[in-house]
């Protein structure tokens, strides 16, 4: 049985580059790719969602995300999604008050782009959601806060207390 699940919500962690048309656009999720060359030895399992930039997320999408939360037999949850709207998604996913451990996390940088910040991000959630008391948190930037205390500061490039 798998200690942790990871949901591929999309977001710009997943985004790959098409050299030809020049634009960042969504494929097949990178997190199987990531999981092992990060070389973790813990039961887990991946669960792809569409993937979407998180500006093109809904109030349905959001629903997706939580019943999928919901559902899982795992006890730590790390959701890979967009940054722009994830504190929104928490903040849907907190209000459902799941006895789970759920870690939102994503990236500034592709995981394909060279400097990107996705490989230490999931890595630090992944570590944080078998650690954390069950609840709803948002882990950036090496930093971890509660769903309900964290704003994205768009001139930085970062997150931090509300």
């Amino acid at each position: 049985m798998a200690l942790l699940r990871i949901l591929a919500a999309g977001g710009t962690f997943d985004k790959h580059y098409d050299p030809i048309s020049g634009q960042l656009g969504f494929g097949e999720s990178h997190l199987e790719q990531i999981m092992e060359r990060a070389r973790v030895r813990i039961p887990f399992v991946i669960e792809q969602l569409p993937l979407l930039d998180s500006l093109d997320m809904q109030d349905a999408d959001r629903q997706r995300v939580l019943d999928s939360c919901a559902r899982s037999s795992e006890g730590a949850i790390v959701i890979v999604h967009g940054t722009d709207t994830m504190r929104e998604t928490a903040a849907v996913i907190g209000k459902a008050s799941l006895t789970k451990t759920i870690v939102l996390t994503g990236a500034m940088i592709p995981y394909e782009i060279a400097n990107s910040d996705a490989l230490f991000n999931l890595g630090f959630a992944c570590g944080v959601a078998q650690t954390l008391s069950p609840g709803v948190y948002v882990a950036m930037n090496g930093r971890v806060f509660g769903w309900n205390a964290v704003r994205k500061n768009r001139a930085e490039g970062l997150f931090e207390a509300d």
